[in-house]
């Protein structure tokens, strides 16, 4: 997250912030190698900030974490309506983590978390095609040509979407809607919801169960964990990060 520099420099305890901003005034401060002017801001757990040439920034130790996410719950740290977000079930983290990624409110399940920048914008890239499955209830019983159709790619209103793997998980008894299991290779807003519904069968209950390799397993709704350094290091290989 992105502050004043400023603010920073006091937030370090080098100097108050009027204090920080004489210095920025007089030169004596640098953002990356560039002298910092009065406005500027930058991320102290990613950018190395010096006055006089001392470092005062100290990045933290990269941390990787998933959750389970609940139903009705935002995928970000706050909200202005005072809705249920991340940080209800995060605030026993001391490091500052962040989302990688998004799942809509209404939908469930695994949610990456981490402060690493480079493997969140690697996992988040188009070009990187990161597995996502999903076990999705959808309403009636697809046929398989229009399944066929999601299997091939289909045209949403922002464009194609990539083939996905899509098997059947099982109909409901009751009701006749039916179970489906879903990898996709995108990260569109609400994508798998939306390519039912162009087929006709929306979707009723969604729930992500991997991201490339990582799974939620037995882990309970509104629970957390810390993933293993064996599954960070796969997940790097799996993305060409090199090192864990």
């Amino acid at each position: 997250m992105q502050e004043r520099i400023q603010k920073i420099i006091s937030s370090a305890g080098i100097a108050s912030r009027r204090k920080a901003e004489e210095l920025i005034k007089e030169g004596k401060v640098k953002v990356n190698g560039v002298i910092a002017t009065l406005g500027m801001k930058a991320d102290p757990l990613k950018d190395h900030i010096k006055i006089g040439g001392r470092l005062i920034t100290k990045r933290e130790k990269a941390v990787y974490f998933i959750l389970n996410k609940p139903v009705g719950v935002l995928t970000t740290l706050a909200d202005p309506e005072g809705r249920s977000t991340l940080s209800d079930y995060i605030s026993r983290i001391k490091e500052r983590i962040y989302p990688v990624g998004r799942l809509d409110y209404r939908s469930e399940g695994l949610i990456l978390l981490t402060n690493d920048g480079a493997l969140a914008d690697a996992l988040m890239h188009p070009s990187r095609k990161v597995p996502k499955v999903y076990r999705v209830k959808v309403r009636g019983i697809p046929e398989d040509d229009k399944l066929v159709k999601l299997r091939k790619g289909i045209k949403l209103d922002d464009g194609m979407t990539m083939p996905a793997k899509i098997s059947k998980a099982g109909i409901t008894r009751k009701h006749k809607n039916s179970w489906l299991n879903v990898t996709i290779h995108e990260g569109r807003n609400r994508q798998v919801r939306r390519m039912f519904e162009k087929i006709g069968h929306p979707v009723l209950k969604l729930k992500r169960t991997a991201i490339d390799g990582i799974k939620l397993g037995t882990l309970r709704t509104g629970d957390i964990r810390k993933l293993s350094r064996d599954e960070v290091m796969e997940l790097k290989e799996n993305i060409g990060i090199k090192k864990a």
